[in-house]
């Protein structure tokens, strides 16, 4: 008769190795090596590096060097617009909302840590738009879907008064929407943060009127 107690089967190891790193963190780990150097000039050996996954880690969790970049190119606009569409339904006047859109985006522009990025559609995926059909749709889907936003808030501002009767807000959007990019552009080339806050300003005063 064998001595000891047999061992429950519940209370077998699991089988492999716990994954090491956190996807989340990952993703953002290789958008700040995009945003840094644009696409064409980041390599997947430069993403393992900031992630410290190795290469075939990195292609098992998320594919090669393009699959990497259309899941942070998906992330970054979905970030964008959940911070946008906060700002726009808070409560307050129009212009306190374009205000909170402007500083939110400012946030993004400035959250390198020795560098102002800008902004991560503008500085990566404009020049990778007219070789990838993938990532043109998703350009055009994202100002499709930053413009929309801007209309549906100046329609209810104007429905409330806010704005005179006669205001286009497919107008409006638009002119909302370059004066982000401009802002995205300005801050890449060095432009301080505290100046950029004054233009928009300035824009949000033209064009609430």
């Amino acid at each position: 008769m064998q001595s000891g107690t047999k061992k429950d089967p519940a209370e077998k190891k699991p089988r492999g190795r716990p994954r090491a790193y956190q996807p989340e963190a990952a993703l953002l780990q290789a958008a700040q090596v995009f945003w840094k150097t644009g696409y064409a000039g980041t390599s997947l050996d430069d993403i393992a590096s900031a992630t410290g996954m190795n290469r075939p880690s990195l292609r098992a969790a998320f594919g090669d060097k393009r699959e990497i970049y259309i899941k942070v190119l998906s992330d970054y606009w979905a970030r964008k617009f959940t911070a946008m569409h906060k700002a726009l339904d808070s409560d307050g006047s129009l212009a306190e909302a374009l205000m909170r859109v402007y500083d939110a985006a400012l946030s993004i522009y400035f959250a390198g840590d020795d560098q102002a990025l800008g902004c991560f559609v503008l500085g990566t995926a404009i020049t990778e738009a007219p070789g990838d059909a993938e990532i043109k749709s998703m350009l055009t889907e994202g100002f499709h879907t930053l413009d929309a936003n801007f209309e549906a808030r100046f329609k209810r501002a104007r429905a409330s008064g806010e704005l005179k009767h006669d205001a286009d807000p497919k107008a409006l959007a638009l002119l909302a929407a370059a004066t982000m990019q401009s802002l995205a552009i300005r801050a890449r080339t060095g432009t301080s943060q505290k100046e950029l806050r004054k233009l928009a300003q300035k824009a949000v005063s033209v064009i609430c009127g």
